[in-house]
């Protein structure tokens, strides 16, 4: 298997859009969410980041790369159609919260396997880059359509923003997955 550079700094910037549009939902949709889950949480995500930690010998290959980046692509598209389907509230605000965690497990194995397999070690700029550019579009197209609902739409409940920045979100979603796809080839 063989990364795609140019197609990977493209799902890089498409998966930091997502994350810059999504920032500011993660305030109102964990709101129903004492205080205490997020210690728990972080004690478990940093449990569970030490466990992969110690499977780098194993987990260091490319393939292995590509199936926990399109796991983490999948798990998050649950996560947005999740709360699109579901009614807000405590146990919701909880699954999500877990979805999110399960995705961060990864954090420090992302950076380092993406070193790895990358072509070139220049691309490391173009990737960072990408990514600061998807995270700053994402943010300002999030406020920009917090203000249309405001102001146009006059919608005024942030629960119900955010419920209708999710619609946005699911469909950046399949296409974050389809960049991925697109970001590995089979060597032959």
């Amino acid at each position: 298997m063989k990364l795609v550079a140019r197609s990977y700094i493209r799902y890089k910037l498409f998966n930091s859009l997502f994350l810059g549009l999504s920032i500011g939902s993660i305030f109102v949709i964990y709101t129903p969410l004492d205080p205490s889950i997020y210690s728990l949480g972080g004690i478990l995500l940093a449990l569970a980041m030490m466990g992969v930690a110690k499977l780098y010998y194993k987990i260091l290959n490319i393939a292995i790369f590509y199936k926990i980046l399109l796991t983490i692509e999948l798990v998050t598209l649950a996560v947005v159609a999740l709360f699109l389907l579901l009614e807000y509230s405590y146990t919701t605000a909880l699954l999500i919260y877990l979805g999110y965690q399960i995705t961060f497990v990864f954090g420090s194995y992302l950076p380092r396997a993406e070193t790895l397999f990358l072509p070139k070690r220049s691309l490391l700029s173009l990737i960072d880059v990408a990514t600061q550019k998807g995270y700053l579009a994402g943010m300002a197209i999030a406020f920009m359509f917090y203000k249309m609902q405001e102001y146009l739409l006059d919608i005024g409940e942030k629960a119900v923003q955010v419920y209708n920045i999710h619609f946005l979100l699911i469909a950046l979603q399949f296409a974050i997955i389809w960049l991925l796809i697109r970001s590995f080839k089979e060597q032959k």
